[in-house]
């Protein structure tokens, strides 16, 4: 097993800190991104009165399980009796969001179930979605981890205007006539809840 994978991190009152220690030098560039969505995750749950340090925990920690190599995030998750789906097989790397959940709980200590939910959810959003889900879901989109703006950036800011629902739709919409390696069951349950909720 992966040596980062079962050392517990030092932690302090500075979690933006212990991410980025906990992160290291390889993987500075999710810990930039990490730091980007929660800082949205924050301004999005005080605009839809939501609580705004569970929605900077979810964003900081979302990615954690980056120190885990793809090839090897498969074999962890069964290891850690997490339930591994097809799709998740064929794409190691939609594992992540479970994996950081389990890290999240496991190395950093976080209880509130809220926080985890968001953070298991983060790439695919879920059928059974809560407010903050959609806050973290919605936050990682909008401070993508590639370069240049997200193509689907402009529709979903004014989805915004109308609701996390709304946009949280537009971007699985996108994502699907986007030609995905896999549909990602969680994603597609989601995208049908969301269309009966904002027809």
């Amino acid at each position: 097993m992966n040596r980062v994978t079962i050392d517990l991190p030092e932690l302090t009152e500075d979690l933006y800190n212990d991410v980025r220690l906990y992160l290291g030098e390889m993987h500075q560039a999710v810990a930039s991104h990490s730091i980007e969505v929660a800082i949205c995750a924050r301004q999005l749950a005080k605009r839809f009165n939501d609580d705004q340090r569970a929605a900077e925990i979810g964003g900081l920690l979302h990615d954690i399980s980056a120190v885990i190599p793809n090839e090897r995030r498969v074999e962890l998750a069964e290891l850690l009796e997490i339930n591994v789906l097809s799709e998740e097989r064929k794409l190691p790397m939609i594992i992540h969001q479970k994996l950081s959940k389990y890290m999240a709980k496991e190395l950093f200590r976080i209880k509130d179930e809220s926080i985890l939910s968001a953070i298991e959810c983060h790439t695919t959003l879920k059928r059974d979605f809560y407010q903050l889900d959609m806050i973290v879901f919605l936050a990682d989109k909008i401070k993508w981890d590639h370069s240049g703006e997200p193509p689907y950036l402009e529709e979903l800011l004014t989805a915004l205007d109308i609701s996390l629902e709304k946009a949280s739709l537009i971007y699985l919409d996108y994502l699907f006539n986007s030609e995905p390696a896999v549909i990602h069951p969680w994603a597609k349950e989601a995208q049908e809840k969301l269309r009966n909720i904002t027809n």
